[in-house]
């Protein structure tokens, strides 16, 4: 993930050159520790992405609340870039020694993980541990994140995410559907409600990883938990047979029609607001959705019409449906060099009251602890929350563990993948070539 991420929302990457030998030069440009100059910073700088809202409009409330004081010392600055365009974004101002004091990592793990051997990246867990909040992390987004990051807390838990499919109750009920609790269920589900008019999936192929989290997800359930992790330690190709068969599956349901019509030209917003007007009966969406669900302005089915389903079993499958993908978003982290005093309040306020925020004011969940008493927004907002506490094993997506270029590869070409134009034969070789070239 989102992915927002992001997810975060994790938009699909504009860098269809970035890989391992693009990663060494920015180290190379990055130099060694700290990055030179360390004159404190004038604001609180931020850079984010245009298409998630919750994370600047948060902070911007704290600003004015809760953490008034840290912002008259250091006022919040928020810059947006399109996510497509944050990988360059990044690379470009680490280049210059210019990243901003907050920042959304990369769209994959591995730029961050470089700029954190550059010496570009707080060491958030020592930075925390000294303020005395580290405790104020969730232990499970903690472990997700270390999971992600190669063992460091490198990121924020802005978002502490669990995905699976959000589905319209009215629609299920109105076409006498039960949730599907198998993969031929849904299959079967899906079929039932193209039948009498309904598009069974919102979806968006412009973006790619709502549709390659598909993927994993019936690989998940078929082959297990670690069935990716075999994958990145060369123990498996996604071109074997078995993993083969999980693109085969999702390639099935666009030739069926079952995402609609071009899904491949839709964005994001575009595809949650066809789930949010009942013109798609199911939506694969992380639990950030949340705070689009809990919008009246947005929801026009009511969020009372709205329930939540982990990703069906896959009969004789080796993963279990309580095993949750799980995500902290579009990860954001801070700058090693303009972390001071004044840095370390805003953080230390964070730590302490945004998880009350953004539950209170956008009924999104954070991988922060929630410190006071917030009542759901909605009965969706509990089922989630409660799911992931009672979580005891959660897993990553499709683009966890691959290459930066393998990443943006697999997102830029599901949306063939889906609509028949590529075989899943070559959809899954095209990607274990990008992996095995980084």
């Amino acid at each position: 993930m989102s992915v927002r991420l992001p997810r975060v929302r994790r938009a699909r990457l504009s860098l269809l050159t970035v890989g391992t030998a693009s990663l060494a030069l920015l180290a190379t440009a990055c130099g060694g520790s700290g990055g030179g100059s360390s004159a404190a910073p004038e604001d609180f700088s931020y850079l984010s992405v245009t298409e998630n809202t919750t994370v600047k409009t948060a902070l911007t409330t704290m600003s004015k609340g809760a953490c008034k004081a840290a912002n008259e010392a250091l006022p919040l600055k928020v810059e947006t870039v399109p996510q497509a365009s944050l990988d360059q974004k990044l690379q470009l101002l680490a280049g210059q020694d210019a990243l901003p004091v907050q920042f959304a990592a990369g769209n994959a793990p591995a730029l961050t993980q470089q700029l954190a051997k550059s010496g570009k990246v707080a060491d958030l867990e020592k930075e925390l541990t000294d303020l005395g909040v580290l405790d104020q992390l969730e232990p499970a987004a903690v472990s997700t994140i270390k999971a992600l990051y190669g063992g460091e807390l490198q990121v924020l838990p802005y978002e502490y995410n669990i995905e699976g499919i959000f589905y319209n109750k009215k629609l299920f009920q109105e076409n006498g559907l039960k949730v599907p609790g198998t993969w031929e269920e849904l299959v079967s589900a899906s079929a039932k409600l193209e039948s009498k008019g309904v598009q069974p999936f919102s979806a968006s192929g412009q973006q790619g990883w709502p549709l390659t989290r598909l993927i994993s997800g019936y690989l998940y359930r078929s082959l297990g938990p670690d069935a990716l992790q075999k994958v990145a330690d060369g123990k498996a190709k996604l071109t074997d047979p078995e993993y083969v068969k999980a693109a085969e599956e999702v390639a099935a349901l666009g030739e069926k029609g079952y995402f609609g019509k071009g899904v491949g030209s839709i964005d994001y917003d575009t595809a949650m607001n066809e789930f949010l007007t009942g013109k798609a009966a199911m939506f694969y969406m992380g639990s950030w959705a949340l705070a689009n669900i809990s919008d009246d302005q947005q929801n026009k089915v009511g969020a009372e019409n709205v329930g939540f389903m982990p990703f069906p079993a896959v009969s004789g499958g080796k993963g279990s449906i309580d095993q949750y993908p799980s995500n902290v978003g579009l990860g954001i982290t801070l700058g090693a060099k303009s972390f001071d005093k004044k840095t370390g309040d805003w953080v230390s306020c964070i730590a302490k009251n945004y998880g009350s925020t953004a539950l209170k004011d956008h009924g999104s969940i954070s991988g922060f602890k929630v410190n006071t008493e917030v009542e759901d927004a909605n009965e969706v907002t509990t089922q989630v929350r409660d799911t992931i506490s009672a979580s005891k094993q959660n897993v990553l997506w499709f683009e966890a563990l691959f290459s930066t270029k393998a990443t943006t590869v697999s997102q830029t070409n599901v949306a063939s993948l889906v609509s028949g134009s590529m075989k899943p034969e070559q959809f899954m070789k095209t990607v274990q070539d990008a992996l095995a070239a980084q």
